[in-house]
């Protein structure tokens, strides 16, 4: 599948500011996620991109969890492996291509998933938000980062309604710089 054929999706052109080691100091993923990730989890990076939350997911998972890099672009799934690869932790990353409105993942179970700077980009959210609900465990989280530069406050606030409405229940804002964020758990 073409890029132009998936509609507006981040290019791997891209990758290159994605991945470098100075976007480590605005958006550490060990700093935003080291409270919801331990040590044997199954975790779901959505939109892996290039793979900077995935690799780092991979770390914070060790040797008995895994991470599954899910991205609609066969070329940002290759850079997720070529970068997990040069940091030592290919082996708890399994690579998955997802469709334009289907995630693919009903077989999994998740202690926690991040979709950072993705929603936006979704085109039938609220299938998306079933999706995600339906993957995570009894306990899990549910990370949602959207770029301030590209989702206004109303925007993400309706974004918020449409996860609240697919069952997700907010527990608090997540703050990352440049960034409006929400962690989420499962309604009881």
């Amino acid at each position: 599948m073409e890029n132009e054929e998936i509609g507006h999706v981040c290019p791997p052109s891209v990758v290159k500011w994605l991945n470098s080691p100075l976007r480590k100091l605005i958006q550490n993923p060990r700093k935003i996620m080291r409270k919801y990730v331990r040590n044997g989890d199954t975790v779901i990076d959505l939109g892996c991109g290039g793979g900077f939350f995935a690799a780092a997911l991979a770390e914070m998972v060790g040797e008995e969890g895994k991470v599954i890099a899910v991205d609609l672009q066969e070329d940002m799934l290759n850079i997720t492996r070529d970068f997990a690869v040069k940091k030592g932790v290919l082996d708890r990353i399994i690579l998955h291509r997802c469709k334009t409105d289907d995630i693919g993942l009903s077989d999994e179970k998740a202690d926690f998933a991040i979709a950072f700077y993705v929603v936006h980009e979704v085109p039938n959210r609220s299938s998306f938000f079933k999706q995600v609900k339906n993957f995570l465990k009894i306990n899990a989280h549910f990370m949602l980062i959207e770029p301030k530069h590209h989702v206004n406050k109303p925007q993400f606030e309706q974004i918020l309604k449409e996860a609240e409405t697919a069952g997700l229940k907010y527990i608090m804002p997540i703050k990352v710089w440049g960034s409006r964020g929400m962690l989420f758990g499962l309604e009881a």
